[in-house]
């Protein structure tokens, strides 16, 4: 690594990163909290096979920075945080290995909370709870919410709704031609509520036995190769994958008027693509606000879980996007800086009220 772990979480204000190898089940996982100021660090535990630690590190690093603005725009009290398992996750995946990260989780004391991400799922947060309490998004007839992916869909589906107002002057997307970038449960979601709004929907995925699932449930979605997405003629790009796939050469070949998507770091360099965006004309929903569905439905399971009152939290996300829009056009800012300034402005107003105590 050029920059040192220290240099890093100093440069993005972290609060801890925690290492955690464990030679018997093969597990090697980094957990990182980078900021507790509303309350307990929430997020997921993403499975991948990153080609080095390096990456695994600064992955989980600009993760959990996005969790905590995620969590701060959507109102929760929570904090931010997120934990990776380097891995091929079909061969690593047992019960030793979820049984022993979650004794690493509860060795944290509360300070982390983990939830499903990509490559994880309900059944293995069942395993993590048998080490500790301080899991979300277990299985249902554990008491838990189960998949947190369709919350996430209905929230992508919501921000892109009132990005297509902005854009066209009406939300419906009925006729729209839309790229959905990535149809693992997040897009299949998504890809329903699309279809069902009468939307003109084009997918791709690296994984073709999602292409296929995806088809076979709904006919009428279209499929695109990969290194040919960017040479469509579309209304809305929907990245629900990986992120940085908004990046200079990408954003140069764009022809859409949209961005709305559920990947997280959505723009490779914020600072740099952010105003890109601007001056092309395209509007971007920031990241950490349009897929905070499935934060906001497995931080309901700390409370009294009820899946009426997450729908309804998970749809503001239509007014949030509007407002957000709408201060980037009043300031003459992009919509990832318009989003981080109200998240950072709630950060900061309940640190002084915490510092007041």
């Amino acid at each position: 690594m050029q920059q040192s772990v220290f240099d890093l979480m100093q440069q993005m204000e972290h609060e801890q990163v925690v290492f955690c190898h464990d030679p018997h089940s093969g597990l090697n996982a980094i957990i990182a909290i980078h900021n507790t100021t509303l309350g307990p660090a929430l997020g997921g535990t993403r499975l991948w096979n990153y080609p080095s630690h390096e990456e695994g590190i600064i992955d989980a690093l600009r993760l959990s920075r996005g969790m905590t603005y995620k969590a701060a725009i959507s109102g929760l009290n929570l904090g931010g945080g997120k934990a990776v398992i380097i891995g091929d996750a079909s061969k690593i995946k047992s019960e030793a290995l979820w049984r022993r990260y979650g004794k690493f989780v509860d060795s944290l004391n509360g300070k982390y909370i983990t939830a499903e991400d990509v490559n994880t799922s309900a059944p293995d947060m069942e395993f993590i709870a048998l080490e500790t309490n301080h899991v979300t998004g277990v299985p249902e007839y554990m008491g838990g919410s189960g998949d947190p992916s369709p919350f996430t869909a209905l929230g992508v589906y919501m921000g892109m709704k009132a990005a297509a107002k902005k854009a066209w002057g009406n939300d419906s997307l009925s006729g729209k031609k839309v790229l959905v970038q990535g149809v693992g449960h997040v897009g299949q979601y998504l890809v329903g509520h699309l279809v069902q709004d009468g939307a003109k929907v084009f997918i791709t995925d690296i994984n073709q036995d999602k292409i296929k699932e995806t088809k076979d449930k709904f006919h009428s979605v279209e499929v695109v190769d990969n290194d040919k997405i960017f040479d469509l003629d579309i209304d809305i790009y929907a990245p629900c994958a990986l992120g940085a796939t908004v990046n200079s050469e990408s954003i140069a070949k764009m022809k859409c008027p949209v961005i709305a998507g559920a990947a997280n770091n959505q723009l490779a360099d914020e600072n740099v693509h952010g105003p890109m965006l601007i001056e092309k004309g395209i509007i971007y929903v920031p990241d950490f606000l349009i897929n905070a569905g499935g934060l906001i439905n497995v931080a309901a399971e700390l409370e009294d879980y009820n899946r009426d009152r997450v729908t309804g939290n998970v749809e503001k996300i239509y007014g949030r996007t509007l407002e957000i829009l709408e201060l980037s056009d009043r300031e003459k800012i992009h919509t990832q800086a318009a989003a981080m300034k109200i998240a950072q402005k709630r950060l900061h107003d309940i640190a002084n009220v915490k510092a007041r105590l």
